[in-house]
């Protein structure tokens, strides 16, 4: 059922997360009232009522168009946190974060994206990343490469000599040891920045226009489009303990994802202290 879905069903999960965008998220975009933001966690942990409409307009149309899947989106998650353990269940599974960069949405700025991974038994399959506000699709299919707006891209390694681009964990959500431990890559031929939107970083990635991303959070709808987007392109990824991240399992953190696997032996040997 599932290859047979991959083989014909893709451009209808398109046509799902722009409708979804188009209905759900750019009408607030730069128009959210003060009652429609709200913390979660804490201050810089924000959901909106885009954020919540959008999940449940891709809930509704993802599991009709694949009969038998079950969705893992962040806001359901927050919701009932049991809600994950569908990711090491048998059936197909969408993996949603309606919009990543949610505090770039609310500030206005136009670098969010909506995230939309299809897995099975831990194995990404398919991932959508689309960027209404920038009118980019990013998508790839496990072994037919990675594209933006239908052109196929790939990220090659980086110029020899030139620093090392890097997007970690952005200060606000890591805790200290996290800190300690992104602060060994301040060192030379490494240039680190905060990462702003995860999906528009690890697009940076598989375009070749970032080196690497380093990363201490495992929440599967941050990294699932991504990862198979980057590897599509020709990328790598490494947790530190040298076995590569999956949505399914319990991880050892943080973990780095390259251009190539040099630059993600490279970072990741950093982040060990090595």
């Amino acid at each position: 059922m599932i290859d047979e879905f991959l083989a014909q069903g893709l451009p209808d999960v398109e046509e799902a997360v722009r409708k979804a965008a188009a209905i759900e998220i750019m009408p607030r975009f730069r128009q959210l009232a003060e009652h429609e933001v709200v913390e979660k966690s804490g201050p810089h942990d924000l959901v909106t009522v885009a954020d919540r409409k959008a999940e449940e307009h891709l809930t509704a149309a993802l599991t009709r168009l694949l009969p038998g899947s079950v969705v893992v989106g962040e806001e359901a998650v927050h919701a009932d946190p049991a809600v994950y353990e569908a990711l090491r269940a048998d059936a197909p599974v969408w993996i949603v974060d309606p919009v990543d960069g949610t505090r770039q949405f609310v500030n206005g700025d136009p670098a969010f994206c909506t995230l939309v991974a299809l897995a099975q038994r831990g194995e990404i399959l398919a991932s959508w990343t689309f960027a209404p506000a920038l009118e980019e699709l990013a998508t790839a299919v496990r072994g037919q490469g990675a594209y933006v707006n239908g052109r196929r891209i790939h990220s090659g390694s980086p110029e020899p000599g030139a620093d090392l681009r890097v997007a970690t964990a952005h200060p606000l959500y890591t805790t200290d040891e996290n800190k300690r431990t992104l602060a060994r890559l301040d060192v030379p031929g490494v240039a680190a920045r905060p990462c702003g939107s995860a999906g528009l970083e690890y697009l940076k990635v598989a375009r070749g226009e970032m080196e690497a991303l380093a990363f201490t959070w495992p929440s599967a709808w941050d990294h699932a489009a991504g990862l198979l987007l980057v590897a599509e392109a020709g990328g790598a990824q490494s947790t530190v303990d040298g076995v590569p991240f999956r949505v399914d399992c319990d991880n050892a953190l943080p973990f780095a994802v390259g251009r190539d696997e040099a630059t993600t032996v490279r970072i990741r040997d950093l982040l060990r202290g090595v």
